[in-house]
């Protein structure tokens, strides 16, 4: 009954994003054609707005209805740029990134970067995308999650520290060992034209759920705290293997820090500022789109009289079976493993080390 009464939740907040992910995708895809070829900067300011309408559906979810707490921790000199500045951004993992599959046309035309995790295969993708951004009209964050993983999982984690062990190297608990190649890459080709680099530390305090699409639905309570420390980019070594150990360097800075924010609750010896009061855009965008896709669906169901034989009705009760199974596989694909779990690695990696 449980997984009924989220799924019955999440049918309308699920037909609203696909409705107007699809008509997102339409106009995408009209300006790829004729935008495009005229102006790449144009087209990037078009889709960036267009997205932002999508996205914030998904804000209005996570802000108004789950009324998820942000708490952020930076000096107050780096609370200033942020937003204001290109800037390469490396978080830590502590869910899993993912999207409705219609999403991947929309993604498609939003120039992400999809790598195989094969190096002879991704460095030349990787350096032409870099190159790609060098013009990019407005101020935009580039996240490397260096890790290598969608989500860190209590095996991952375990592999983790038996290499680290294997090689001498720091055991994470937190954490996992960085893959730095993409990230070398990264600076090396956007040195010149990205003037910062974000350290990013994610943590969830005891007590709290880790923030997924099944608690957002519930309305489950959390609090999610950001950690950010700005390194301007000529702050970098020069050399590969500078920026390598650099980028190693972060990842265990971050794990002695993410295991004094599991004894505090709270990131230490910096500026916060609580986000507790939500953006009434994602408010206003929430409502025009309900409105809007309401309205058509009325309008679409009288023009084809859809009510008024066994055809229609049957069409529409499969878009409501399909929306029903759209969103069970979406949330059970998105659940988290168990924090437990994770625990109980850790202790077996004591044991082995």
């Amino acid at each position: 009954m449980e997984r009924l009464a989220t799924v019955a939740v999440a049918m309308p907040f699920g037909m609203i994003f696909c409705l107007t992910g699809i008509l997102v995708n339409i106009i995408q895809a009209a300006c790829f054609l004729i935008i495009w070829p005229v102006s790449k900067n144009t087209y990037r300011r078009i889709v960036g707005a267009v997205t932002d309408i999508l996205f914030l559906h998904l804000t209005f979810l996570v802000d108004w209805w789950a009324g998820l707490e942000v708490r952020i921790h930076a000096d107050l000199e780096t609370l200033e740029v942020i937003g204001k500045e290109k800037a390469l951004v490396m978080p830590n993992h502590t869910n899993p990134q993912n999207t409705f599959p219609f999403m991947d046309g929309q993604i498609g035309l939003m120039e992400p970067y999809f790598l195989d995790r094969n190096w002879a295969k991704d460095e030349g993708k990787l350096k032409s995308s870099f190159q790609e951004l060098k013009d990019f009209p407005i101020s935009f964050w580039l996240t490397i999650f260096v890790e290598g993983t969608r989500m860190i999982t209590p095996d991952k984690l375990l592999a983790a520290q038996e290499f680290a062990i294997s090689k001498g190297f720091p055991v994470p608990r937190n954490v996992l060992i960085p893959r730095t190649k993409g990230f070398v890459s990264a600076v090396q080709y956007m040195r010149s034209f990205v003037p910062a680099v974000y350290d990013v530390t994610v943590a969830v305090p005891k007590g709290h759920p880790i923030p997924s699409v099944k608690g957002f639905l519930r309305k489950q309570p959390s609090v999610v705290h950001f950690h950010i420390k700005r390194y301007a980019m000529n702050e970098l070594p020069e050399s590969d293997e500078g920026i390598a150990q650099w980028c190693k360097d972060r990842f265990v800075a971050k794990d002695a820090m993410l295991d004094k924010f599991r004894a505090n609750g709270t990131f230490d010896g910096k500026e916060s500022r609580d986000l507790r009061i939500p953006p009434k855009k994602s408010l206003i965008v929430a409502i025009l789109l309900s409105c809007i896709d309401s309205i058509g669906a009325i309008l679409l169901i009288r023009r084809f009289s859809l009510l008024s034989n066994w055809k229609g009705i049957s069409s529409l009760a499969f878009a409501v079976a399909f929306d029903a199974i759209l969103m069970y596989t979406f949330i059970e694909y998105t659940k988290l493993p168990e924090q437990g779990k994770v625990q109980a690695r850790n202790r077996q990696v004591v044991k082995l080390h």
